[in-house]
């Protein structure tokens, strides 16, 4: 599956780089430039975070971690990963990389999972920082109330799914 969606992502930026090409050869070479630019960026950002949670995974104390967040700490385990996924600050490199580090730390799928969902959803210094300033506050707070439950929905249709 993973190579799957290598090759997919391939193919995309093919036909995205032809789609280009077609347009001018200015284009796809300021563009091809910019990507080279960000990736570069970013590639020194991703391999801390990778690193980063391996530390953390050695470091997070496993009967600590099991008690809070594992498989068997039930609906108290999934409200604490939904707190901490609301507020864990960053992007998608430390965001997955403690996901990824509380999985080999003992936390259970199902707790990983909520957090990873509260994470993208409830990001709070997002709200603080970018939403409200920029949106009406009533449509800041519907979207809040209407994103509460999807946590423990997701959690639920994945226990359905198969056993994560």
């Amino acid at each position: 599956m993973i190579y799957f969606v290598d090759g997919l992502l391939w193919v995309i930026a093919l036909g995205l780089g032809l789609i280009a090409a077609s347009r001018s050869r200015t284009l796809l070479r300021d563009s091809a430039r910019e990507g080279v630019v960000d990736c570069v960026r970013l590639l020194p950002r991703i391999m801390l975070g990778v690193i980063g949670s391996g530390y953390i995974a050695a470091l997070l104390p496993q009967e600590v971690v099991g008690r809070w967040l594992g498989a068997d700490s039930g609906f108290t385990g999934l409200c604490i990963a939904i707190l901490g996924g609301a507020f864990t600050p960053g992007g998608p490199v430390i965001g997955f990389s403690i996901g990824a580090a509380a999985l080999k730390g003992g936390a259970g799928a199902p707790q990983v999972i909520a957090y990873t969902v509260a994470w993208a959803l409830f990001a709070v210094q997002r709200m603080l920082i970018w939403e409200l300033p920029v949106m009406p506050q009533r449509l800041v707070w519907l979207r809040l109330m209407a994103s509460l439950p999807l946590p423990f929905l997701v959690v639920v249709a994945a226990m359905l799914l198969g056993r994560p």
